[in-house]
């Protein structure tokens, strides 16, 4: 998809710690603490993620992450717009104080067409009932909001006009779920394949800069080339959260896309849970990994080049965490320029290499995956690592 970025992505996501509760004060707080505390390592996205338009999310959260037939905010063309309860001065608004502190705004959309509108036979911005380009027959299994959108004419024209909004807000960042892998359909995962196409077209034809963000995972490397033509990020994992398992695995999950990493196109291993998290979830809760398992994780990121997007609640870092996010000994591995290879992979260690495609140097990342202390070597290079822990030689 061009060459938009030189390095992947690096900001905040509402999710990990609101689900689907996140209000303007929400947004704007953190935002505030970025700009004073992360942008200048680098950290310049602010994303509110899923239902934005939904006055009443996460009301009933005990039965339902998401409320079955529960109202929606639309505009007159089928198109959601955020709810003006919990987001009084609009996203147009929000990106305007968001782009005054220096940083960029994003949100969440779910592929397709708001099923309120199918229904109802609403109008989309050309004229076409909405029911017309809404395929009943592709929906999300965890998400009761929407139907996709056909492949045809007037289904281009209702995303180029969604878009089109969405630049007319100053939006910067676009993370689009039920795409990535379409999960509801086992037998045909890439389902929204012309969904992404017609995504990406809209951007490209609405004249703003725009990152293109693909979830859920895991994405399919058979469909590499299509992701690197069409979006910035694509999810190589379902949801990354704070169990060491998943940090086993997606090393795993690395060493299957580490060919695939080009300029303005990134696997994405998923946000950073640390800090705290879950309050939209019912649960406020302070991650469980440790420190040295939250260096672990960065540096994998890092080096391997992944979107940096933190889940937490920003003010409440500690600051040990902040200094491991904003440490430059791993930031500057995060780049185009340091390109990365995994030497060594078993269910007790790991090794990469990156090197530097301008000067040639090379830097080792060692990578204890056991439950015991572990002296790692490798060409007279050497660490000894606690549990979990990592180093970079």
């Amino acid at each position: 998809m061009g060459n938009l970025l030189t390095s992947a992505p690096m900001g905040w996501n509402s999710y990990d710690y609101y689900d689907t509760t996140v209000t303007e004060t929400d947004l704007l707080r953190n935002a505030l603490w970025m700009k004073e505390h992360l942008l200048r390592s680098g950290y310049e996205y602010v994303v509110c993620d899923i239902e934005w338009y939904a006055p009443r999310a996460g009301t009933q959260r005990s039965k339902y992450q998401y409320i079955p037939f529960q109202k929606v905010c639309m505009d007159e063309y089928s198109r959601l717009i955020p709810d003006p309860v919990r987001f009084p001065s609009g996203f147009d608004g929000i990106a305007r104080k968001i782009h005054e502190m220096g940083l960029k705004f994003g949100i969440h959309i779910m592929r397709g067409i708001p099923r309120a509108a199918a229904h109802a036979h609403m109008k989309t911005l050309d004229g076409t009932d909405a029911a017309d380009i809404a395929d009943p027959y592709s929906i999300s299994k965890w998400n009761p909001d929407m139907y996709g959108v056909k492949d045809c004419e007037e289904g281009q024209k209702y995303y180029d006009s969604l878009i089109e909004l969405y630049a007319s807000w100053g939006i910067d960042f676009i993370k689009c779920d039920d795409i990535c892998n379409t999960n509801m359909y086992p037998d045909n995962p890439y389902s929204g394949k012309h969904e992404i196409e017609m995504l990406h077209r809209a951007i490209e034809k609405c004249g703003r800069p725009m990152v293109f963000s693909l979830s859920p995972g895991p994405a399919l490397i058979e469909q590499a080339a299509h992701y690197r033509a069409n979006a910035n990020m694509w999810r190589i994992t379902d949801d990354f959260w704070d169990d060491f398992r998943l940090v086993k695995d997606m090393f795993h999950r690395c060493e299957l896309w580490q060919n695939d990493i080009t300029p303005g196109g990134y696997p994405d291993c998923d946000m950073l849970p640390f800090g705290v998290m879950g309050k939209g979830f019912g649960a406020e809760r302070q991650t469980k990994f440790t420190h040295d398992e939250i260096r672990t994780v960065m540096t994998l990121w890092c080096i391997f080049g992944s979107p940096l997007m933190i889940g937490s609640e920003l003010p409440l870092l500690d600051d040990l965490t902040t200094s491991i996010l904003t440490d430059e000994s791993l930031l500057r591995y995060h780049s185009i320029d340091w390109v990365p290879t995994e030497i060594r992979l078993d269910d007790h260690e790991a090794i990469w290499q990156v090197e530097d495609s301008t000067t040639g140097e090379k830097r080792y990342a060692f990578f204890n995956l056991s439950n015991a202390p572990r002296h790692i070597s490798y060409y007279g290079l050497s660490a000894d690592l606690a549990p979990h822990a990592s180093a970079v030689i």
